[in-house]
């Protein structure tokens, strides 16, 4: 099997694009690029420094003065906003709700793109977001289209914040779900598709390690 492989992996919220991405770049020993993460970090930055979310020049300049690392600390992968480590404050509700505010602006998303690609050259990446396939990396030797209905993607949001001890509610959580996904697919720029040459993969009743192993026979006939 080729140890370059460049993959792309895009699919709705809560379809499990980032656990498949992370297990998927460690066994072909290829770094984990979590675009998502990103958007997120950015976001995170905007809420703190009580940016207007509104306005798409203010966010501009926000991106164009942010930096934006990934660093694998202790064998996991952590993401660096100007150099601070703030892998669990982007999974906040807060900023679950505003991201795809954020995500939505041209010219953030132009700076992003741009520090994605560079990140992809010249190694084996697996990447996952929204629009790898069709605009990130169109280019990917693979692409994934990985979905699943929303109601198995609420559940699998709802079990995961219930065992980290949070209070939530099943419907309002399959709101917020069905809401991000019309934002992301009825965006302007780059909203969610699935590329024309992408394999798409329905998660709903796989496991996570059969997603894994259907993905690795794809990588091995495109070795070949």
């Amino acid at each position: 099997m080729k140890s370059n492989l460049v993959i792309a992996i895009d699919g709705p919220a809560g379809a499990g694009k980032s656990t498949v991405a992370k297990m998927l770049a460690d066994k072909l020993n290829n770094i984990y690029i979590d675009t998502g993460a990103m958007y997120r970090a950015l976001t995170l930055k905007a809420l703190d420094l009580k940016s207007n979310l509104d306005s798409s020049q203010e966010l501009s300049k926000l991106a164009k003065n942010t930096e934006i690392k990934f660093k694998k600390v202790h064998g996991e992968d952590r993401i660096l906003l100007d150099g601070k480590d703030v892998s669990k404050e982007i999974r906040s509700k807060e900023v679950t709700n505003n991201v795809s505010l954020v995500a939505k602006v041209p010219a953030v998303r132009r700076q992003l793109v741009k520090l994605q690609r560079k990140m992809a050259q010249n190694q084996g990446v697996v990447m996952d977001g929204r629009d790898i396939g069709t605009v990130v990396l169109p280019d990917a030797d693979i692409k994934i289209f990985l979905t699943a209905t929303v109601e198995e993607r609420t559940q699998r949001r709802y079990d995961e914040l219930k065992s980290k001890g949070k209070d939530v509610n099943f419907e309002d959580l399959k709101s917020e779900i069905s809401r991000r996904d019309k934002l992301d697919r009825e965006r302007k720029v780059a909203p969610l598709k699935m590329a024309e040459d992408a394999i798409e993969l329905d998660s709903t009743i796989l496991t996570i390690k059969e997603v894994i192993k259907r993905i690795l026979k794809f990588c091995q006939e495109e070795s070949y």
